[in-house]
């Protein structure tokens, strides 16, 4: 699946409606960038936009808005109850699916670097990205605020990261940088405000001071009391919810809770959140109590029951994951897997380099990767093959996964070639051009390579588990196992000859090598293991 970055930029201005709309437009309008929510405080006299996008397009989203603020906010006139210190405040880079801190750092200081040297304004960077510890956090870095800038430029201890220590007292300075994604999660409590924040106390990692740490690490938290809905809140915010995740805050105060006899009545998410976040909560419940669910829809079902997420307003998962929030824009998009079967084989069929074999050979791996899972899913569950239940749950699963993830090669195969058609493109006029050029040439190469080896080595892991389906399968689904099992052979068959193809453009000769070894063998086990399964299914009579 794509790359995926959220970038949080704050600006200060919260009651100006037509600046407020002039920078969600400048984000709105840049390509690849989907802008999910903007949040304007009047009070604050400040305004949060959310958009995601790829590490590329997410970069130019946060310059265009820049750039139009550059032009509409005057710092000089400020005023707000919000500590700020620039018209853009803070614009931090968050890593949500498939994409390193390392690259939302870099998202960070491309970012900065370029602010700085288009609108020539004082940069610093924080989080992930700050050079040194006494930059680390946001609220050090913006100590006295805007009013105290001029000042604090002049000393060397705040010499901005990029740009010039010059005041521009229409802008004031930016800070930019990388973090985790921040959940901010309240679990419901029948309580007092009192009761409530000695559960945070227990729970948070700052606990009751230095001498009386929490049991929580990368967990804030507080109790509170929400009049309007009657009821005691444990607020928390999870600064890195795979060291601390959901399911974890939620069972710890539910176990503090019962220790004072108090009902825990649902919990609730602020903001968006990250599938994984959903997921790996279902995963924490489906194993606690051994359950079988496939469907990530499914999954996220369980997470809302389990969590009361739906306790005091609708969950909807299509306006709180950011990931189904932008679904529909991301398959749209001329996605080969969202056009119809028919559009697709005609579209193969045209006098076009792609899609072909390469495409075509993700399809078919899915497709066998998904009459494995038929077949399993036709035998689980009924009452003449019940004593296969526990093998059937054992086996459907990867054949599941792998047929998600299958599918999206097809479309990863097509793309796959951009990176080398892209450096084929950049200029070879001089010695370091040329040079430059051909470095890129050779990764675009490794990168077109990566897909249809990845495919081989995804079927590759599938064969023990179509063997087993073979011996214990339903028999009246014996041709789809047949047919799985060749669909999947032809899978690698195409990745193979693929790989070739692009593999003797590559001057890598270790890298030619270990691929054409390991591809080799992959083909090899491919043969072998569907003349067993066909085998075992001809020697089957039950």
């Amino acid at each position: 699946m794509s790359k995926l970055v959220e970038c949080v930029p704050n600006f200060s201005e919260g009651n100006n409606k037509e600046v407020i709309d002039k920078i969600g437009k400048a984000i709105s309008q840049t390509s690849g960038c989907v802008l999910l929510d903007v949040d304007a405080g009047p009070s604050t006299n400040r305004t949060v936009y959310t958009f995601v996008g790829s590490p590329e397009d997410i970069i130019e989203g946060a310059l265009n808005a820049a750039r139009t603020a550059f032009h509409l906010i005057d710092m000089g006139k400020h005023q707000g109850e919000h500590p700020r210190m620039g018209a853009l405040d803070v614009c931090p880079f968050i890593p949500v699916r498939n994409v390193s801190m390392e690259e939302c750092v870099h998202c960070a200081k491309i970012f900065g670097k370029r602010l700085a040297d288009e609108l020539h304004v004082p940069v610093y960077l924080y989080g992930e990205a700050a050079r040194n510890e006494s930059r680390r956090s946001l609220p050090a870095i913006r100590a006295g605020e805007y009013e105290a800038l001029p000042e604090k430029l002049r000393k060397v201890e705040w010499t901005p990261d990029f740009g010039s220590a010059d005041f521009v007292p229409t802008w004031g300075a930016t800070v930019t940088g990388a973090r985790k994604f921040l959940i901010a999660y309240n679990i419901n409590l029948l309580c007092t405000k009192e009761l409530a924040h000695r559960i945070a106390l227990n729970i948070r990692e700052q606990g009751r001071g230095k001498d009386q740490p929490g049991r929580l690490n990368k967990v804030q938290g507080m109790g509170w009391y929400l009049d309007e809905e009657n009821i005691a809140q444990v607020s928390t915010n999870l600064l890195d919810f795979e060291t601390t995740p959901l399911h974890r805050v939620y069972e710890e105060v539910c176990s503090d809770a019962k220790d004072l006899n108090l009902p825990v009545v649902g919990s609730q998410l602020v903001g968006l959140v990250p599938k994984k976040a959903m997921l790996d909560a279902a995963e924490f419940y489906i194993k606690k109590e051994n359950l079988f669910i496939l469907e990530e829809d499914h999954k996220i079902r369980l997470v809302i029951s389990k969590l009361g997420l739906d306790s005091l307003s609708p969950f909807n998962p299509k306006e709180r994951i950011i990931e189904d929030m932008i679904q529909d824009k991301e398959n749209g998009g001329g996605s080969l897997t969202s056009l119809p079967l028919h559009t697709f084989v005609q579209k193969v069929g045209t006098r076009s380099a792609t899609p072909g074999g390469g495409s075509v050979s993700a399809a078919m791996a899915s497709l066998g990767a998904a009459l494995g899972c038929m077949a399993g899913l036709m035998t689980y569950g009924k009452r003449q093959f019940e004593e296969l239940d526990p093998v059937m749950r054992k086996l459907i699963p990867p054949f599941h996964q792998s047929m998600n993830e299958l599918v999206v090669m097809v479309d990863a195969d097509s793309l796959a070639f951009s990176s080398y058609m892209d450096a084929m493109k950049l200029p070879k006029n001089t010695a370091e051009e040329k040079e430059r050029r051909t470095t890129a040439m050779q990764l675009g190469l490794k990168k077109a390579v990566g897909v249809p080896f990845s495919l081989a080595e995804k079927v590759h892991s599938l064969w023990p588990f179509l063997k087993e389906m073979a011996l214990h399968g339903n028999l009246a689904c014996k041709s789809d196992i047949q047919v799985a099992a060749k669909a999947l052979e032809t899978g690698v068959f195409g990745a193979y000859f693929n790989v070739l193809t692009n593999l003797k453009d590559i001057t890598d000769e270790r890298f030619k090598q270990e691929v054409q070894e390991k591809l080799s063998f992959f083909l090899e086990e491919a043969k072998k293991s569907t003349a067993l399964v066909l085998e075992q299914l001809e020697k089957r009579t039950m």
